[in-house]
């Protein structure tokens, strides 16, 4: 997201707690906003559109790919590839595609808490 593009909002949200700040056209006949008047939010228009490039892409420059077992970790480029572990892989098989991805050199966008487990069992492993 380009750094000089507005945060939109939808209008009045700011002033009612019941509204969500998610956009909605304002479409009332004296509206402010729709109307585009000096000191109101911007309205979500074309020009504010990022490159080409850099559509669709992950903020860390990624393509964001979702991955449920190791072997989606195979088909994946690391160049340009970044793996986004499912909701449903419990914590035994999130860990192993953690190590696989760091051993394929796969970054891992949605590491969590594996990686504090990970060095807890490092360290269990050098004191025994």
């Amino acid at each position: 997201m380009s750094a000089t593009r507005p945060k939109f909002v939808r209008q009045e949200s700011w002033r009612y707690i019941r509204l969500a700040e998610n956009w909605r056209k304002p479409k009332g006949i004296d509206n402010k906003m729709r109307k585009q008047v000096s000191g109101v939010p911007p309205l979500v228009k074309v020009g504010y559109r990022g490159p080409k490039k850099a559509r669709g892409l992950h903020p860390s420059g990624y393509k964001d790919k979702l991955i449920h077992n190791i072997r989606d970790l195979e088909k994946l480029d690391p160049k340009t590839d970044a793996a986004r572990i499912g909701h449903s892989v419990g914590r035994r098989k999130r860990i192993d595609i953690v190590n696989k991805a760091d051993a394929l050199g796969i970054k891992v966008l949605n590491k969590g808490n594996v990686t504090q487990e990970l060095n807890q069992k490092d360290q269990n492993k050098e004191q025994t």
